[in-house]
C-alpha cells in the first residue's frame, strides 16, 4: 500500500551516466522520480554508451571528481535530509573507496541513512566485467557496510566465493553472508534447476525469511534492468512497502519494460515509452 511521503524523502544515488541507453543512473533515477523520490544523481562515470557497442566514448570519473560531487552533496545538507544511498557500477576502485568514505561519514550525520549496494561486478553469461581490484573492493570494503543488498544469481556466489547452482547453495550462501553485517539481501535473476520452465527468481532474505518470487522470463535482456530494478526497489520502499512488496513490484516493474521493449524489436530498454510501468502501485 502506498503511503505519503514524508519529508526525508531524498535518495543519493552514486552509478554510472550515460547519454545513450538506460544503465546506472540513467535506468535507476527515472523510477524514483516518477515515485516522487527527491535524487542526488552523482555520477562514477560519464559514457557515451554501454560498453557493449563497438565504440564508447568518455571516462570513468576521476575519484578526487567524485568525492568532491559528494562533499557538495554534504554542503546542501542532503545527507540530513535524505533517507537513502544506493550505489551501484564504481567504474574503479579509488571510486568505492570514496563511496565506502563516504556511507560511513554520512552514517555519522545521519545514523537513520539506509545504504542500499548493488554489487555490480558481473553477470551469468558474461562473467566478471569490472577489474579485479574494484570487485575485492565491493566485497571487503563495500558489502560490509550495507543494510541492504541487491546481488544477481553471478554476484551473490563473487562475494561467497562459490557458484551458486541451485536454491540450497543459494540460502547456504546468503546466510554467510549475513552472518558478517545482518544486512538484508535479494538475490536477483536467479535461474535454479527447480525454477519454472520460462521463468526467474527474485529471491527475497529478510531476518529469517526467505520468499521466493517468479517471475515470467523474456527473450531479451537488456542492459540495466538491473539498475531499473533497484531504483524501483528503492522507491517503493520509500512508500511504505516491505521488501518482499517492493521487490514484487519491481520486478512486475521490470518485466512490463523489457516487454515493451521486446515488442518495440529495440534492443535499449524504452523507459519512455513504458513511463506509465514505472508509476508507483503499491
Amino acid at each position: 500500500m502506498s503511503q505519503p511521503l514524508s519529508m526525508q524523502t531524498s535518495v543519493i544515488s552514486i552509478q554510472s551516466q550515460v547519454v545513450y541507453g538506460h544503465v546506472g543512473n540513467s535506468a535507476a533515477v527515472l523510477p524514483m522520480q516518477a515515485r516522487g523520490l527527491n535524487v542526488a544523481a552523482v555520477p562514477t562515470t560519464l559514457l557515451s554508451n554501454h560498453p557493449g557497442y563497438e565504440t564508447m566514448r568518455g571516462r570513468v570519473l576521476e575519484p578526487e571528481l567524485v568525492s568532491d560531487l559528494l562533499r557538495g552533496v554534504e554542503e546542501r545538507g542532503l545527507i540530513s535530509t535524505s533517507r537513502y544511498i544506493v550505489s551501484g557500477y564504481l567504474g574503479s576502485r579509488a571510486n568505492g573507496e570514496v563511496v565506502a568514505d563516504f556511507v560511513k561519514r554520512a552514517r555519522k550525520i545521519n545514523p537513520e541513512i539506509i545504504y542500499i549496494c548493488d554489487p555490480v561486478m558481473g553477470d551469468t553469461g558474461l562473467g566478471v566485467f569490472v577489474a579485479d581490484p574494484v570487485v575485492d573492493c565491493i566485497i571487503n570494503e563495500l558489502v560490509p557496510l550495507a543494510d541492504l543488498l541487491t546481488p544477481n544469481q553471478f554476484e551473490v556466489g563473487l562475494i561467497a566465493g562459490s557458484e551458486i547452482s541451485s536454491f540450497d547453495i543459494l540460502q547456504e550462501k546468503v546466510r554467510q553472508i549475513q552472518a558478517f553485517n545482518n544486512a538484508r539481501l535479494i538475490a536477483t535473476g536467479c535461474v535454479f534447476p527447480d525454477t519454472p520452465y520460462g521463468s526467474l527468481e527474485n529471491v527475497v532474505f529478510e531476518g529469517g525469511e526467505v520468499t521466493r518470487l517468479t517471475s515470467p522470463r523474456v527473450p531479451i535482456v537488456p542492459v540495466g534492468t538491473g539498475d531499473l530494478f533497484t531504483g524501483t526497489l528503492t522507491a517503493n520502499l520509500a512508500h511504505g512497502g516491505t521488501l518482499t512488496e517492493a521487490a514484487r513490484n519491481a520486478a512486475t516493474t521490470v518485466l512490463n519494460v523489457v516487454s515493451r521493449t521486446a515488442a518495440q524489436g529495440e534492443y535499449e530498454m524504452q523507459l519512455g515509452s513504458a513511463i506509465t510501468a514505472l508509476l508507483p502501485t503499491i
